[in-house]
């Protein structure tokens, strides 16, 4: 599957030494809690709450634009406690999504609009379908695919699942490519 080039604007986008792109128009709350483990796309209007307890996102993810990231919390008696967010490698998250997940395996697509609740578990290698609503502490096993709202087991995946999960990553990261200032100002004095 070749997907099409997606460009942007150089100077909208931060890059790292190990190849993050972040979004110069996104939000990181706590940067310091927050750990990109390389080759990792943060696309604008998205907010990761690094503040709130630590966030780790593995290699070759893509959080696309408007996505909310947060750790998940628990209430106690005497307040509220945060714990740490680890989102495995070759994960794709689609626009206007928020997490608040306790952990997100590796090789996983979730959709645009969906809303993961407080304290799921995403497994290795699973799929969430646009405007899917997990309920706060649902499981969902490897190789499943949920959709609806509340989100439910729809199908399974195939074997290749994470194959393809890791083409798309990687397919996604080569054909973002950034362009020039100067080709954006060209463009805005031809339209005139």
């Amino acid at each position: 599957m070749e997907l099409p080039d997606n460009y942007y604007f150089k100077a909208e986008y931060i890059e790292t030494a190990s190849g993050n792109k972040v979004s110069r128009y996104s939000v990181l709350c706590g940067s310091q809690n927050i750990i990109l483990n390389g080759k990792t796309i943060i696309q604008d209007d998205c907010i990761i709450r690094g503040d709130l307890a630590s966030v780790r996102i593995g290699r070759h993810c893509v959080i696309s634009q408007g996505t909310v990231i947060r750790p998940p919390f628990k209430k106690f008696s005497k307040g509220v406690a945060f714990f740490p967010l680890q989102v495995g490698d070759h994960v794709y998250v689609g626009k206007d999504t928020v997490i608040n997940a306790a952990q997100i395996g590796s090789y996983v697509h979730i959709g645009n609009n969906c809303v993961i609740g407080r304290r799921c578990i995403l497994k290795d290698c699973c799929s969430i379908a646009d405007d899917t609503v997990l309920p706060p502490e649902t499981v969902v096993p490897p190789f499943t695919y949920f959709a609806g709202s509340p989100g439910s087991l729809k199908s399974d995946l195939p074997e290749c699942t994470q194959e393809m999960m890791i083409d798309m990553t990687k397919s996604y990261y080569q054909h973002f490519i950034p362009i020039k200032e100067e080709k954006k100002q060209k463009k805005s004095k031809e339209s005139k």
